[in-house]
């Protein structure tokens, strides 16, 4: 058995230790809530994105709902093992925080290699939807949401629908339209007419910068949860080191 005062000394680094594991568990459940809400979000505000590239849409959101739950959990999960003051509960939280870590790290630094070839495959994605526009399947819909909401008209500019089968039949789609009142379908057919009625800007290269912002966003967002997550390994083995030696200087 080791001296009393060697455990006094002991037992306020443990306390000490216990506060702020308990103030950052609960800070990692505050950041679980927060991607929780922003895989909503990118759910619910990128969805006419995603939708116009279903064979390579991006599972983003779906990721960042699944591990926003999972954190919350875990969150719990860290403060009840911190108060119970088990050090295998407290090694078991360190190994969870050590793969959040590095499947964070992994989906940024892919996120961040591959934004090139995402812009790519969106460009032949969305240049296809235009042209096989027949307003009412789910990509025409994507791309009636995108023109209505960015104040834009076609992949460049309006002129691309000129080629369009859906042009030849009923002129540019409504959704160009600056006021829906001023939008008569004889002036949507013809482009001369229908060049001051619709927005004349292209959709492609507002998508591309609105989707680069946003998933610039969620890059950060994974960079700087995933960094913050070795504090808590810090924090958590250190505890059970200290707890351990503490039931070990007792026998």
């Amino acid at each position: 058995m080791s001296p009393p005062s060697r455990r006094l000394q002991t037992k306020p680094v443990i306390t000490c230790l216990k506060t702020f594991l308990i103030s950052y568990s609960l800070i990692f459940w505050f950041t679980g809530m927060f991607l929780l809400a922003v895989g909503v979000w990118g759910k619910v505000s990128l969805e006419a994105y995603f939708s116009l590239a279903s064979e390579e849409s991006t599972n983003a959101p779906y990721v960042l709902i699944g591990t926003g739950a999972t954190i919350v959990i875990f969150g719990l999960f860290g403060c009840f093992a911190t108060c119970r003051g088990s050090p295998w509960m407290l090694k078991l939280y360190a190994m969870f925080l050590t793969v959040v870590f590095l499947a964070e790290l992994v989906s940024g630094v892919s996120g961040f290699i591959f934004r090139h070839e995402i812009k790519a495959k969106l460009g032949s994605t969305y240049k296809n939807a235009v042209k096989y526009y027949n307003g009412t399947d789910s990509s025409s819909v994507a791309v009636d949401t995108i023109q209505r909401t960015l104040h834009c008209c076609g992949m460049k500019n309006y002129t691309d629908w000129n080629n369009t089968a859906y042009f030849q039949a009923k002129g540019i789609p409504a959704s160009c339209c600056k006021d829906s009142t001023n939008c008569k379908p004889e002036t949507l057919k013809d482009l001369d007419k229908a060049k001051n009625e619709v927005y004349t800007t292209g959709c492609f290269a507002l998508v591309t910068s609105v989707m680069e912002a946003n998933l610039g966003i969620i890059a950060g967002i994974s960079f700087g949860i995933a960094f913050f997550q070795l504090i808590g390994i810090f924090l958590a083995c250190c505890l059970s080191r200290y707890i351990t030696n503490n039931q070990y200087e007792m026998v």
